[in-house]
């Protein structure tokens, strides 16, 4: 049997190499960016606000607004874009400029992922799309654990703008490999904006994308507080968490890289709830693990870091199989990606509050692991439909 040419699924998960830096690596930058353009803590903390904001917001719009014939146009002007506007951010004079590029970059950034998502679908096999929306995920997963720790390091010799360079420079890379590698796409089939927002009306799309919210706030809600969960005496007293940190982005990597012949294999409604149950168990298990053993807690975390990445593309090729034949699967990736950031807030937002009413830090995993086992209950009526 003919294998398909898989040099443009790389090229566009490097694409999402440099992406997965770009949504991470400005937080990194803040201390560097305050100092460079004399503004607070608070100010520049909104540079993160302004990627994300756009990322999940304006993502889905402009995708929807994306002709079904111009599927590698569209892909390929997203990544442009993305492109421009980190040599713009790295270029800005004054803080206002850098913000409105930021977020023009997160509107690039959601644009791509969600088309080069479907690209890597539509230039696969049935039986390899699973793998192909893993090695993009992968890519994705790879840029916050490998390329925002090498970027920060080069930041810190050769001031802020150089991580946004290096961004920049592996945005370039992709786009001139995709230019000259990726073939024509099939166009998708042609609807008005008002078929397109029918997508909302989609129960089984729905579903699909409340678990990923859910999978969101206690996943990504609990990574923002991990550090105070380790720092408490009762679970630690750990100094530093960056090692853990390493953990769960390492464990992220191998989990979006090996679930992909599991996609292949497994329904994808199956494998989603085992995943939700697995997430759960290492959330609930974490507070406990870390009152044993520092070492031993490192075990959850990895659990963690692993299911929790790899949920994405079992969702991810679920949502194309649910929509193809209405040709916005797209659209529907773009929207499951806006759920993602939403969650990763409502997390954030949550713990917060948790902390904020002076409760002790396992009820961050514990609350954590409750929203995730709710994900796992909410997913069988996705196995019921299946059936």
């Amino acid at each position: 049997m003919h294998t398909p040419n898989q040099s443009p699924i790389y090229l566009i998960a490097l694409g999402a190499f440099a992406l997965g830096m770009a949504s991470y690596v400005t937080a990194g930058l803040i201390p560097m960016i305050e100092s460079s353009f004399a503004v607070s803590v608070a100010v520049a903390a909104q540079l993160v606000t302004a990627f994300t904001l756009a990322y999940g917001l304006g993502s889905p719009i402009f995708v929807a607004l994306t002709p079904a014939n111009r599927q590698r146009a569209g892909l390929l002007l997203a990544l442009g874009l993305f492109v421009i506007a980190n040599a713009a951010s790295a270029l800005a004079e004054s803080f206002t400029v850098l913000m409105a590029w930021r977020a023009i970059a997160g509107i690039g950034a959601g644009v791509y992922l969600a088309m080069g998502i479907g690209a890597s679908a539509a230039v696969s096999t049935p039986e390899r799309r699973g793998k192909a929306i893993a090695i993009i995920m992968g890519g994705m997963a790879s840029g916050v654990v490998l390329g925002v720790p090498l970027s920060l390091l080069i930041a810190e010799q050769l001031r802020w703008q150089a991580a946004l360079w290096l961004v920049t420079l592996l945005g370039l890379v992709a786009f001139f490999g995709l230019l000259l590698k990726l073939p024509s796409l099939p166009a998708a089939t042609a609807t008005t904006l008002g078929q397109k927002l029918a997508i909302l009306g989609d129960g089984h799309v729905l579903v699909i994308l409340l678990v990923s919210l859910l999978a969101a706030i206690a996943s990504l809600g609990m990574y923002t507080f991990i550090a105070p969960l380790l720092a408490d005496p009762a679970y630690g007293a750990v100094r530093s968490v960056t090692p853990y940190l390493w953990v769960w982005g390492i464990g992220g990597v191998l989990g979006s890289f090996l679930i992909g012949p599991l996609v292949d294999r497994i329904k994808g409604p199956v494998l989603t709830f085992a995943i939700m149950i697995i997430l759960a168990v290492s959330l609930f298990v974490l507070p406990l693990a870390a009152a044993l053993s520092t070492w031993l807690v490192m075990l959850p975390i990895a659990l963690w870091g692993a299911v929790g990445w790899a949920l994405q593309v079992p969702q991810n090729n679920e949502l194309i199989l649910a929509r193809q034949s209405q040709g916005d699967g797209n659209l529907a990736i773009a929207l499951n990606e806006s759920a993602l950031y939403l969650g990763s807030a409502i997390g954030a937002a949550a713990g917060g509050f948790v902390l904020l009413l002076q409760m002790p830090t396992w009820t961050l995993a514990a609350s954590a692991g409750s929203v995730a086992a709710l994900g796992a209950l909410l997913q069988i009526i996705n196995l019921r439909r299946r059936a």
